[in-house]
Protein backbone atom coordinates (compact mmCIF):
# COMPACT_ATOMS: atom_id res chain seq x y z
CA UNK A 1 0.00 0.00 0.00
CA UNK A 2 1.16 3.36 -1.10
CA UNK A 3 -0.31 6.34 0.78
CA UNK A 4 0.27 9.49 -1.15
CA UNK A 5 -0.23 12.66 1.33
CA UNK A 6 0.20 16.13 -1.16
CA UNK A 7 2.11 18.91 0.59
CA UNK A 8 -1.02 21.65 -0.15
CA UNK A 9 -3.15 19.86 2.28
CA UNK A 10 -5.99 17.45 1.74
CA UNK A 11 -6.26 13.76 2.40
CA UNK A 12 -3.95 11.27 1.39
CA UNK A 13 -4.54 9.07 -1.70
CA UNK A 14 -4.08 5.03 -1.38
CA UNK A 15 -2.53 2.82 -4.26
CA UNK A 16 -2.55 -0.71 -3.87
CA UNK A 17 -0.82 -3.68 -5.38
CA UNK A 18 -1.93 -6.64 -4.27
CA UNK A 19 -1.78 -10.26 -4.93
CA UNK A 20 -4.20 -11.68 -2.44
CA UNK A 21 -4.77 -15.42 -3.59
CA UNK A 22 -0.84 -15.91 -4.21
CA UNK A 23 -1.54 -16.64 -7.59
CA UNK A 24 0.37 -14.14 -9.72
CA UNK A 25 -2.36 -12.13 -10.45
CA UNK A 26 -2.35 -9.21 -8.59
CA UNK A 27 -5.02 -6.44 -8.70
CA UNK A 28 -2.88 -2.81 -9.23
CA UNK A 29 -4.26 0.45 -8.64
CA UNK A 30 -2.74 3.02 -11.15
CA UNK A 31 -1.08 6.62 -9.67
CA UNK A 32 -2.65 9.15 -10.35
CA UNK A 33 -1.25 12.48 -9.51
CA UNK A 34 -1.15 16.42 -9.69
CA UNK A 35 1.79 17.78 -11.49
CA UNK A 36 3.48 19.91 -9.14
CA UNK A 37 2.47 18.73 -6.35
CA UNK A 38 5.19 17.44 -3.35
CA UNK A 39 3.93 14.25 -1.76
CA UNK A 40 4.94 12.62 1.29
CA UNK A 41 4.61 8.82 0.26
CA UNK A 42 4.57 5.80 2.66
CA UNK A 43 5.06 2.29 2.41
CA UNK A 44 3.01 -0.24 3.97
CA UNK A 45 3.77 -3.95 3.44
CA UNK A 46 0.91 -6.82 4.49
CA UNK A 47 0.98 -10.27 3.91
CA UNK A 48 -2.86 -11.06 2.58
CA UNK A 49 -1.86 -14.78 2.88
CA UNK A 50 -2.23 -14.74 5.89
CA UNK A 51 -5.75 -14.50 8.08
CA UNK A 52 -5.51 -11.85 9.53
CA UNK A 53 -3.10 -9.98 6.77
CA UNK A 54 0.20 -9.71 8.33
CA UNK A 55 1.71 -5.92 8.68
CA UNK A 56 4.63 -6.77 7.85
CA UNK A 57 5.70 -2.91 7.58
CA UNK A 58 6.70 -3.87 11.65
CA UNK A 59 9.11 -6.22 10.50
CA UNK A 60 10.73 -4.01 8.20
CA UNK A 61 11.08 -0.99 10.99
CA UNK A 62 12.66 -3.30 13.38
CA UNK A 63 15.11 -4.52 10.59
CA UNK A 64 15.97 -0.87 9.41
CA UNK A 65 19.25 -1.49 8.89
CA UNK A 66 18.64 -4.98 6.70
CA UNK A 67 16.21 -3.03 4.28
CA UNK A 68 16.19 -0.85 1.32
CA UNK A 69 13.48 -0.32 -1.21
CA UNK A 70 14.57 1.05 -5.09
CA UNK A 71 12.59 3.56 -7.16
CA UNK A 72 12.97 2.77 -10.49
CA UNK A 73 10.95 2.78 -14.39
CA UNK A 74 10.49 5.11 -16.48
CA UNK A 75 8.06 7.18 -14.51
CA UNK A 76 11.30 8.18 -11.73
CA UNK A 77 13.88 10.27 -11.16
CA UNK A 78 15.65 8.91 -8.13
CA UNK A 79 18.74 7.72 -6.23
CA UNK A 80 18.47 4.50 -8.04
CA UNK A 81 17.40 5.46 -11.41
CA UNK A 82 18.93 8.62 -13.61
CA UNK A 83 15.72 9.66 -15.90
CA UNK A 84 15.61 13.58 -17.27
CA UNK A 85 12.51 12.28 -18.68
CA UNK A 86 11.01 11.44 -15.48
CA UNK A 87 7.22 12.95 -15.01
CA UNK A 88 8.26 12.16 -11.05
CA UNK A 89 11.05 12.44 -8.46
CA UNK A 90 12.06 10.19 -5.68
CA UNK A 91 13.52 11.29 -2.14
CA UNK A 92 14.18 9.46 0.62
CA UNK A 93 12.68 10.43 3.37
CA UNK A 94 13.94 7.87 6.03
CA UNK A 95 17.20 6.28 7.02
CA UNK A 96 18.65 3.28 9.52
CA UNK A 97 20.78 3.13 12.07
CA UNK A 98 23.96 4.02 10.34
CA UNK A 99 22.35 7.05 8.07
CA UNK A 100 21.57 4.74 4.76
CA UNK A 101 18.12 5.48 2.92
CA UNK A 102 15.39 3.14 3.87
CA UNK A 103 12.14 3.93 1.13
CA UNK A 104 9.56 3.15 3.80
CA UNK A 105 9.37 6.90 3.99
CA UNK A 106 9.48 8.89 0.74
CA UNK A 107 9.30 12.52 -0.89
CA UNK A 108 7.56 12.27 -4.49
CA UNK A 109 7.25 15.14 -6.38
CA UNK A 110 5.53 15.02 -9.79
CA UNK A 111 7.50 17.30 -11.90
CA UNK A 112 5.73 17.19 -15.04
CA UNK A 113 2.46 16.00 -16.82
CA UNK A 114 2.66 12.43 -18.70
CA UNK A 115 2.17 8.57 -18.19
CA UNK A 116 4.55 5.24 -17.08
CA UNK A 117 5.84 3.00 -14.78
CA UNK A 118 7.17 2.71 -11.21
CA UNK A 119 8.93 -0.20 -9.83
CA UNK A 120 9.41 -0.72 -6.76
CA UNK A 121 12.04 -3.46 -5.34
CA UNK A 122 12.72 -4.27 -1.67
CA UNK A 123 15.68 -5.97 -1.19
CA UNK A 124 16.64 -7.77 1.49
CA UNK A 125 20.27 -7.96 3.17
CA UNK A 126 20.48 -9.56 6.59
CA UNK A 127 24.26 -10.08 8.08
CA UNK A 128 26.35 -11.98 6.60
CA UNK A 129 29.03 -14.00 9.04
CA UNK A 130 27.46 -11.25 11.79
CA UNK A 131 28.27 -8.45 9.90
CA UNK A 132 25.47 -5.86 8.13
CA UNK A 133 25.83 -5.89 4.54
CA UNK A 134 23.79 -2.65 3.50
CA UNK A 135 25.90 0.45 2.69
CA UNK A 136 25.27 3.53 1.61
CA UNK A 137 26.31 3.08 -2.18
CA UNK A 138 23.41 0.48 -3.33
CA UNK A 139 21.31 3.25 -5.26
CA UNK A 140 24.15 3.58 -7.57
CA UNK A 141 24.64 -0.43 -8.16
CA UNK A 142 20.81 -0.31 -9.49
CA UNK A 143 21.64 3.21 -11.10
CA UNK A 144 24.31 1.23 -13.12
CA UNK A 145 22.49 -1.85 -13.58
CA UNK A 146 24.76 -3.62 -11.67
CA UNK A 147 21.61 -5.07 -9.82
CA UNK A 148 23.30 -8.59 -9.44
CA UNK A 149 26.14 -7.00 -7.42
CA UNK A 150 23.42 -6.05 -4.37
CA UNK A 151 23.56 -8.17 -1.47
CA UNK A 152 20.61 -10.30 0.31
CA UNK A 153 17.97 -10.95 -2.36
CA UNK A 154 14.79 -9.47 -3.78
CA UNK A 155 11.73 -9.55 -1.19
CA UNK A 156 8.87 -7.55 -2.98
CA UNK A 157 9.29 -6.23 -7.09
CA UNK A 158 5.91 -4.62 -8.24
CA UNK A 159 5.20 -2.24 -10.93
CA UNK A 160 2.65 0.61 -11.28
CA UNK A 161 1.70 2.68 -13.60
CA UNK A 162 1.60 6.06 -12.66
CA UNK A 163 -0.23 9.52 -14.65
CA UNK A 164 0.77 12.90 -13.70
CA UNK A 165 -2.10 15.33 -14.64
Amino acid sequence: NLSFAPASGGDAVQFTWADPEGDGSPVIDAINLVEGETYTVSIQVLNELEDPAEDVTIELRDELDEHQFFFTGDAVSSPANENDAAIMSQAYADEDSRGYPVGLSNTIVATAAGMGQLNIMLRHMPPVNGNLVKTGELADLVKNGQTDELPGNVDIEITFDVTVQ
